[in-house]
């Protein structure tokens, strides 16, 4: 077929036919799929172990053995090594008691004694006040309670911090100065008594009012305060007061000292010190 466009200015212009694709007769048929091969045929066999994997095992178990065989050659051509005779010599005891520690070895032997021997001397020219603390150097847990305001507490605490004894020491000088001194032991079976009670008495101390207050050298836990504030009642000269305490083992170390004039930093350390020496 042809057809002919029409220009509009000029001739007509020819344009060639297209020719349309061919259709096929006839499709050709899909080819058949290829047999599965028989499953009775032999399968492919697997690649086969080169030899020199073989041989690298092969050789290590042969170094194991020959080692092991060596070693045992080697140790049996050894001389044998003498074993400890299994009956070992009997230590000869000693005979009698054991020579008690020193008090330098053992400062037990101080404590467990005669408490009263550790408190200091009355100086010269002191005397014993008319109404003695203790008695006979001792003060047992109720004597000692009533040192307290409230004496049936204080019993109760002083049984509760495991309260063992009491050496007290006593003097008066001249009319108005006097000191006292009390070693307390705890048995400590349950703790650090001792120290907690010594911590205790320093807060009550530290806490009074107008009150100063030092460390005492070499002793750990020492404190001592003095109280410028006197105590006063009506018909009676005003009171100073000064006190220290220090923790050795299981002692509490406990000094007042009492005057009608205010009562100087110098006496109470010194009392404290020599004190603590003792211990």
């Amino acid at each position: 077929m042809e057809c002919a466009l029409h220009v509009l200015w000029g001739d007509v212009l020819e344009v060639p036919e297209v020719q349309e694709n061919p259709v096929p007769d006839e499709v050709p048929e899909a080819s058949e799929a290829p047999e599965a091969p028989d499953a009775s045929e032999t399968p492919r066999a697997p690649r086969r172990r080169g030899r020199t994997t073989l041989l690298i095992a092969a050789a290590a178990v042969l170094g194991v053995v020959a080692g092991t065989c060596t070693g045992f050659v080697v140790q049996a051509n050894r001389e044998p090594t003498a074993l400890p005779p299994l009956s070992q010599p009997v230590v000869k005891q000693a005979e009698g008691e054991v020579e008690p520690l020193s008090a330098a070895q053992d400062r037990h032997v101080k404590v467990d004694g005669d408490l009263r021997k550790l408190l200091l001397k009355r100086p010269k020219g002191a005397r014993e006040p008319k109404f003695a603390a203790g008695v006979d150097g001792w003060m047992d847990i109720a004597e000692y309670a009533d040192l307290y305001e409230k004496p049936q507490n204080a019993f109760g605490n002083l049984a509760t911090d495991e309260f063992r004894r009491a050496a007290v020491t006593d003097w008066l000088v001249g009319g108005t100065y006097s000191v006292e001194i009390v070693l307390t032991q705890f048995r400590q079976e349950l703790g650090l008594t001792a120290a907690d009670y010594t911590a205790n008495e320093q807060g009550f101390a530290g806490d009074e009012d107008d009150t100063d207050s030092w460390e005492i050298p070499g002793t750990g836990d020492g404190w001592a305060y003095v109280h410028n504030r006197p105590d006063t009642k009506p018909g009676y000269l005003p009171l100073y007061s000064a006190e220290a305490m220090a923790t050795r083992g299981d002692i509490a170390m406990t000094v007042w000292v009492y005057d009608t004039k205010p009562i100087p930093k110098k006496k109470i350390m010194d009392l404290a010190k020599r004190q603590m020496e003792r211990l």
